[in-house]
C-alpha cells in the first residue's frame, strides 16, 4: 500500500506558476499510475490529469492542456504538477491519487489511495 502527501500549494497571482509535489511512501510506488484532482469551493472533485507508472503517458483535462504538466521521479518517489499561467478559476484544493498500472482513467472512482490535499489560491 502506498501513502501520498501533497505539498507546494499557496497563494499566487493570476498568470503565475506553482509546482505541486506528491510524495509517496512505499517501495512499490513505481508500479502505480498517479492522478491529480481538484475540488473548488462548492464544487465536486474534478480530474486534472494523470501520469502512467513509467511516466511515458500523460492525460489532461482540456482546461489544463498547454498550462499544466505532470511528471514523476520514481527514484524520489514523487510526482509533480507544474502549473503555469494560473487563473482564478484554478483555485481549489489539489489532490493526488494512486491506482494500479492498468491504464489511465479520469474518474475518481478508479483511484484507491488519496493524499490529504494542498490548497492553491489564485488571486486576480
Amino acid at each position: 500500500q502506498v501513502q501520498l502527501v501533497e505539498s507546494g500549494g499557496g497563494l499566487v497571482q493570476a498568470g503565475g506558476s506553482l509546482r505541486l509535489s506528491c510524495a509517496a511512501s512505499g517501495r512499490t510506488f513505481s508500479s502505480y499510475n498517479i492522478g491529480w484532482f481538484r475540488r473548488a469551493p462548492g464544487k465536486e472533485r474534478d480530474f486534472v490529469g494523470a501520469i502512467s507508472w513509467s511516466g511515458g503517458n500523460t492525460i489532461y483535462v482540456d482546461s489544463a492542456k498547454g498550462r499544466f504538466t505532470i511528471s514523476r521521479d520514481n527514484i524520489k518517489n514523487t510526482v509533480y504538477l507544474q502549473m503555469n499561467s494560473l487563473k482564478p478559476e484554478d483555485t481549489a484544493v489539489y489532490y493526488c491519487a494512486a491506482r494500479g498500472n492498468s491504464g489511465l482513467v479520469t474518474s475518481s472512482a478508479g483511484y484507491g489511495t488519496w493524499g490529504q490535499g494542498t490548497q492553491v489560491t489564485v488571486s486576480s
